[in-house]
């Protein structure tokens, strides 16, 4: 499958070409033009798209296995292990109780991630999720696409790394701001790692594999450190096993405090599936995920857990879950002091700069491949390389939802609030990968599958998707959640937003052509950097 050289420029009408017309030459670098997943795409519908008209444009296969198991680590890697521990064990009360949810997360993730596997080899396609509805779910024509689009764009943002970045930097400097200048910081985040990522995109993802690297050397230090205080040889920690001793006493008895508290902690997951957004950059891009996704996420699993024993060696579990956003940070204060602390709130911010440089890298070609599809306004605009080859409008629209949650969320709420409402349209939409995996198994039963998941394992993952779908609804004790807004609204401020995709569908393929007396014709466009799009022609019914 050849890549495909940039010629670079923004797209206009006179730019473009249809594309029986156009003219795009092979990159002399790409891979074996034979390779051993080709037989899918004569079976499989992904899209409107052929394989070779995705990969078109674009910067070309330039990840290589280490750039994207870091992008796996960097992604998971970010905010979650140094910040949620402290809202996990306010909602679970005891530490077995919140150690047992993190081995829980893990196997979801591991179980999700053969699944995604499978998928991600039978058809290695940037877009993820998107893809394998598409397959999946081929009619109603673009529903699946439109569907997921509304989750992908709307909740595809990165605030709560840049609302952690600019808590954590305010400790290491030791200064008291208003809230505005706290907003302020965050939205500085996002604005720098969107232009690194549209300029120099290159040393974008240099910057992520260096800050990877950054973020395993911490948490390694965090899973030493534990070791050391369990050893008994801190004298600021007098009896570092009263945590573990009746480990599950007090722990809660509602599923609600359990299904949010998982939902954390399978947000601090997050990003075993990243590599599936970009595979149209991925060198060999089979054999690459098979390797990059089981090691990232497994390195990040056992440091996960390890780093969450280390927290709790260094106090009571009251003591973890009053202490905010900044846990770690909390966690080196009492072991080695203020001093310590602030600076393990500088190396945090690090971690958090990471995960929004990862997430944004991600998340930018997940919204090129929706506006190649034709299935968002302005496509053209949106699916331009312009200038360096990066997909620089996906970075612009996966900004602004950035930039909006950052200024308008209550900011004392800001962070559990955004991790609830990411992560309940996230569980539909794994719930209906996942059922889809299985409605391949027999619509396509003989496309060739380089790897493939054990049904138990996907049974698995399906049933933890059902869990974390119902659970959200059963009143929590006292009748409040983990924030000041009513325990009942994420998962509805969830539904809305994929309601969102399933009403812009309708009126956009049935209600306005009917109004209008037309059908829509679709055209494919090669943009001037080789982008192929598609879009779409209003043509008069008789």
């Amino acid at each position: 499958m050849p890549s495909w050289k940039l010629n670079g420029g923004w797209a206009s009408s006179s730019d473009e070409k249809d594309l029986n017309e156009a003219s795009i030459t092979p990159n002399e670098t790409s891979p074996d033009p034979t390779p051993p997943y080709a037989g899918a795409e004569e079976t499989l519908r992904a899209g409107e798209l052929s394989l070779d008209e995705d990969t078109a444009g674009g910067l070309g296969r330039h990840l290589g296995l280490t750039s994207t198991t870091f992008l796996i680590i960097g992604r998971i890697i970010g905010v979650g292990i140094f910040s949620t521990p402290s809202s996990i064990t306010s909602s679970v009360v005891s530490v077995g109780a919140a150690l047992m949810l993190w081995v829980l997360g893990f196997a979801l993730s591991l179980a999700g991630l053969c699944v995604w596997l499978e998928l991600g080899c039978m058809m290695p396609r940037s877009g993820g999720e998107k893809v394998y509805l598409e397959a999946a779910y081929p009619r109603p024509r673009f529903l699946s696409t439109i569907f997921f689009s509304s989750q992908a764009v709307l909740l595809g943002f990165t605030a709560s790394g840049c609302i952690i970045f600019a808590s954590n930097v305010l400790v290491a400097a030791d200064v008291t701001v208003t809230d505005w200048a706290e907003r302020g910081i965050a939205v500085a985040v996002i604005v720098f790692v969107t232009l690194v990522h549209t300029l120099i995109p290159h040393w974008g993802v240099r910057l992520n594999n260096l800050l990877g690297t950054f973020k395993l050397i911490i948490l390694t230090f965090i899973v030493v450190t534990g070791w050391v205080v369990l050893s008994g040889k801190v004298d600021s920690i007098p009896d570092p096993h009263a945590s573990f001793r009746n480990a599950f006493a007090g722990s809660s008895t509602s599923g609600f405090e359990y299904a949010t508290a998982l939902f954390k902690v399978l947000n601090s997951y997050t990003g075993w599936s990243n590599a599936a957004y970009v595979l149209n950059e991925v060198r060999r891009p089979v054999r690459t995920i098979k390797i990059a996704g089981p090691l990232g996420l497994s390195i990040c699993g056992v440091l996960y857990l390890l780093a969450n024993v280390a927290y709790y060696s260094s106090a009571t579990p009251k003591e973890i879950a009053a202490s905010g956003s900044t846990v770690a940070a909390f966690f080196f204060g009492k072991v080695f002091g203020t001093a310590a602390k602030r600076a393990l709130s500088s190396m945090v911010c690090l971690s958090a700069l990471g995960n929004v440089l990862t997430v944004t890298f991600s998340q930018s070609r997940v919204n090129q491949e929706l506006a190649k599809e034709g299935v968002i306004p302005l496509q053209r605009f949106w699916a331009s390389t312009w200038p360096c080859g990066a997909p620089s409008a996906g970075l612009l629209l996966h900004f602004i939802p950035s930039f909006i949650v950052i200024i308008a969320i209550p900011f004392g709420d800001a962070y559990n609030f955004i991790l609830d409402v990411e992560g309940y349209p996230a569980s539909v939409v794994n719930f209906l990968v996942v059922i889809g995996l299985f409605v391949l198994r027999f619509t396509a039963p003989n496309v060739k599958r380089p790897f493939r998941c054990w049904w138990p394992v996907g049974g698995f993952f399906l049933a933890g998707q059902i869990f974390l779908m119902v659970a959200p609804f059963l009143r929590p004790p006292g009748g409040k959640g983990d924030t000041s807004l009513p325990y009942w609204l994420y998962p509805i401020v969830g539904i809305v937003v994929l309601a969102v995709g399933v009403s812009y569908w309708f009126l956009w393929r049935v209600g306005l052509p009917w109004l209008g007396g037309f059908r829509w014709v679709e055209r494919k466009r090669v943009l001037r950097d080789g982008t192929v799009v598609t879009t779409f022609k209003k043509e008069k019914l008789s």
